[in-house]
């Protein structure tokens, strides 16, 4: 029994990472590691230098990633755009066909009424016959229109395609050359970055998953993205240039804690590190 209570006391509960955790919270998990604590600070520094040299190779490729998926995006408009106006003029061309089959068969009931005057005797006949040509003339009329009121449609629709016919040729040609700078840029720095993301994925393997979270949200929160520096000057922050207090500086020193900044938040490790 006593071995079992023993034993239970012994096992540290990793408590679930909140993101309103306190430095004591994230200082003391720290500790806890199997890891000494001055290898894994050190390891520290080393996954944010792996990073800091990502973030520079992510550089050099600028605004070119989101150039190239903005105008993927507007020729997928594009394309679509004119996928819907080609099927609104197939469409015409059905409405101009089917009215061709109606002026048609207007004109041969014309022609059928017509002929039926000449042998009709009495008056009602004849005016009801001339009521029917009438109204069959007023339909074709109504069909003819109809079909040149959709050529003048189709031509409009197919000047529309014209224009997003040559606009989209105008994209394409940039979506290639932004494209082959991107691929040119990526395959000069491939090799580099894969060392460097496999050095990183190492270093942060390493990490227990508090502290990994904490190092994340900090690099998210700064503007740099340096979560992990050193002292300065000798005697402030390497992120904030803040001044850091005599004691701070002899447990940064000591490489036995994890020292964050008061003032920007950042993870402050020996400079010693660096060399």
């Amino acid at each position: 029994m006593a071995s079992t209570k023993k034993t239970a006391a012994a096992k540290i509960v990793e408590a679930p990472i909140d993101n309103r955790e306190t430095f004591v919270s994230l200082q003391k998990s720290f500790a806890d590691s199997d890891m000494p604590v001055e290898e894994k600070l050190k390891t520290l520094y080393e996954l944010q230098a792996a990073d800091s040299e990502i973030d520079k190779i992510i550089q050099l490729r600028g605004e070119l990633p989101a150039e190239v998926e903005a105008l993927e995006d507007e020729i997928a408009t594009l394309k679509e755009r004119s996928a819907a106006i080609s099927a609104v003029v197939d469409q015409y061309n059905r409405n101009i066909a089917d009215a061709k089959l109606s002026i048609a068969e207007h004109e041969s009931k014309v022609e059928k009424y017509q002929r039926q005057l000449e042998s009709i005797q009495n008056s009602r006949e004849y005016d009801s016959l001339e009521k029917e040509i009438e109204n069959e003339k007023l339909l074709l009329a109504i069909s003819e229109k109809t079909i040149t009121e959709t050529r003048v449609e189709i031509g409009n629709a197919k000047a529309e395609l014209d224009e997003i016919k040559d606009r989209l040729a105008i994209r394409q040609e940039d979506l290639k050359a932004k494209k082959e700078e991107l691929e040119n840029i990526v395959e000069e720095t491939a090799k580099e970055e894969a060392v460097l993301r496999a050095r990183r994925d190492e270093c942060a393997s390493k990490i227990d998953q508090r502290t990994m979270s904490a190092y994340e949200r900090i690099r998210a929160s700064v503007h740099n993205h340096l979560a992990v520096v050193s002292i300065f000057n000798g005697d402030s922050c390497g992120g904030c240039f803040n001044t850091i207090t005599p004691q701070r500086r002899i447990e940064i020193a000591s490489n036995r804690k994890l020292v964050i900044c008061e003032h920007c938040g950042r993870i402050i490790i020996n400079p010693d590190f660096e060399k």
